[in-house]
C-alpha cells in the first residue's frame, strides 16, 4: 500500500499536507463528543437503576465484538481504502450513539438495550481501528511519523480536557442523553470529513484467509511484538476494569459523584494533552522501552482511588498517568509503523488490537463480582499492583531494547 504524494515529500511539516489535516480535524470533532460518552454511558446506566454489576455487563458487550472482529478489521484494512473503512465506522458510530440518546431521553433505557447499542459501537471499533494506525503511515514521510502521531492526538487531548469535565455539568443539570447526543452528531461530522480523504485501495490477489494466515506468521515471528502484546492483555484489562467500571462507583460512594468523577476524567485528559506536549519535544531513541515503562503510570490513580486519598491527590495521579500514557501510545505506534511494512500494517495492529483487549470482558466481570465480595477500593488496589508486576516482566524481555526510532 502506497504513501501518498504529499507523503513523500520530506521537506513538507505533516499539517503543510492537506489530507493530514482533514485526519486530524476529524479526530478533533469525533474527540469532542467521545470525551464525554465514558461518564454519560456510566451515569445513564445508574440513572436506570444499575449499579457495578450492570456497569460491567454494558462494558463487556462493548469489548466483545471488539475482539471478535478486529481480526477481520485487520485483514481488511490491508486490503481495502482505510478512508472508506473510517467512513463507514464512524457512520455507523453515530447510529448507534443517536438511538442510545434517543432510549435514554425518552427513559426507556435498559441495561440490556444500552449493551446493545454498545455492542454496535464496539463492531465500528473493530473496523476502524486497524484502518486508522494504517492511515498516518500513508499520509506522511517515515520520518515524520512521531511528530505525526503526537499532532493527531494533540487537538483530540486538548478537546478531552474539558469534554470531561463539561460532561459532568452537562449531565447534573439536564441528564446524560444530551452528551450522548452530541456524541451522535462529533462522530456523524467526522464521518463526512473522513469521505473527503480519498485513499489508494491496494491490490492484492491473495485470499482473505491467507492474508491472515501470514499475519498470524509475522506477528508471531517479532519477539517483541507479542510480549508487549501479552503484557498489554493484563495491563488494558487491569486499568479499565478499575478506572471505567469501578471508578465511578467508588466517586459516587466516597466522593462527590458525576462533578468529582467528571473532574477525575478532566484530570486524565489533562495528563494526555500534556503527554502529547511532552512527545512533541521529546524523540525518544528506545521507541518500546519507553512505551512499557511510561504506561506503568496507570497504577497511580488506581492506586490513589483504592487508598481514599483526598480527591485532589486523586487529581494529580490521573494527571501522571495521562502523560504517562499518551508518551507511551505515541511512542508505541511510531514503533509500529516504522518497524512494521505498510502492507502488513493492519493486520499486526489487529493482533495487537486483539491481544490487549481478550482479557477486558474477564476483567470487568471478575472485577464486577470481585466487587460484591470485598470493598471496591481492595479491588483497585489488586488492578494497580497487576500492572506493576507485568511492566516489571516486559522489562526483562531484551528485544524490547532493540526497538529504536529510525
Amino acid at each position: 500500500m502506497k504513501p501518498t504524494a504529499e507523503a513523500t515529500a520530506t521537506g513538507l511539516t505533516p499539517l503543510r499536507i492537506p489530507a493530514f489535516r482533514r485526519f486530524v480535524l476529524a479526530g478533533l470533532v469525533s474527540a469532542s463528543g467521545s470525551a464525554m460518552a465514558p461518564l454519560a454511558l456510566a451515569y445513564a446506566v445508574i440513572g436506570q437503576g444499575g449499579g457495578a454489576g450492570s456497569l460491567g455487563v454494558v462494558l463487556t458487550t462493548n469489548s466483545v465484538p471488539v475482539i471478535v472482529l478486529t481480526l477481520a478489521g485487520g485483514v481488511l484494512a490491508d486490503r481495502f481504502s482505510r478512508s472508506r473503512i473510517l467512513f463507514l465506522g464512524n457512520l455507523l458510530a453515530a447510529l448507534a450513539q443517536g438511538v442510545l440518546a434517543a432510549l435514554v431521553a425518552t427513559h426507556h433505557a435498559t441495561t440490556t438495550s444500552i449493551a446493545a447499542c454498545g455492542f454496535v459501537s464496539g463492531v465500528a471499533v473493530a473496523f476502524t481501528g486497524p484502518a486508522a494506525t494504517g492511515v498516518v503511515g500513508q499520509l506522511v514521510a517515515t520520518e515524520q511519523l512521531l511528530r505525526a502521531n503526537a499532532l493527531v492526538r494533540l487537538p483530540s487531548n486538548a478537546v478531552k480536557v474539558l469534554g470531561p469535565v463539561a460532561a459532568g455539568l452537562i449531565i447534573a443539570v439536564g441528564g446524560p442523553a444530551w452528551a450522548l447526543s452530541w456524541d451522535a452528531l462529533s462522530f456523524l461530522v467526522a464521518a463526512l470529513l473522513l469521505l473527503g480523504l480519498r485513499l489508494g485501495t491496494p491490490v492484492t490477489t491473495s485470499s482473505a484467509l491467507a492474508d491472515l494466515r501470514a499475519g498470524w506468521t509475522g506477528f508471531r515471528s517479532r519477539t517483541w511484538l507479542w510480549t508487549y502484546t501479552a503484557a498489554g492483555t493484563v495491563v488494558v484489562a487491569a486499568w479499565l476494569a478499575g478506572f471505567q467500571l469501578l471508578g465511578p462507583v467508588v466517586a459516587a460512594g466516597y466522593y462527590s459523584g458525576a462533578r468529582s468523577w467528571g473532574l477525575v476524567q478532566g484530570a486524565f485528559a489533562f495528563g494526555l494533552l500534556a503527554g502529547t506536549v511532552v512527545c512533541l519535544r521529546w524523540k525518544p531513541n528506545r521507541l518500546l522501552a519507553v512505551a512499557v515503562m511510561t504506561g506503568a503510570g496507570l497504577c497511580l490513580p488506581l492506586t490513589a482511588l483504592g487508598l481514599g486519598l483526598p480527591l485532589p491527590w486523586v487529581l494529580l495521579a490521573t494527571v501522571l498517568a495521562g502523560i504517562g500514557l499518551d508518551v507511551a501510545l505515541v511512542a508505541w505506534t511510531t514503533a509500529l509503523q516504522q518497524h512494521v511494512p505498510q502492507e502488513e500494517l493492519g493486520r499486526m495492529s489487529s493482533f495487537n488490537g486483539v491481544g490487549e483487549r481478550i482479557a477486558i470482558p474477564l476483567g470487568y466481570l471478575a472485577t464486577a463480582l470481585a466487587a460484591h465480595a470485598w470493598a471496591e477500593r481492595t479491588v483497585l488496589l489488586v488492578c494497580a499492583g497487576a500492572i506493576v508486576a507485568t511492566t516489571v516482566l516486559n522489562l526483562c524481555v531484551r528485544d524490547v531494547y532493540r526497538v529504536n526510532r529510525l
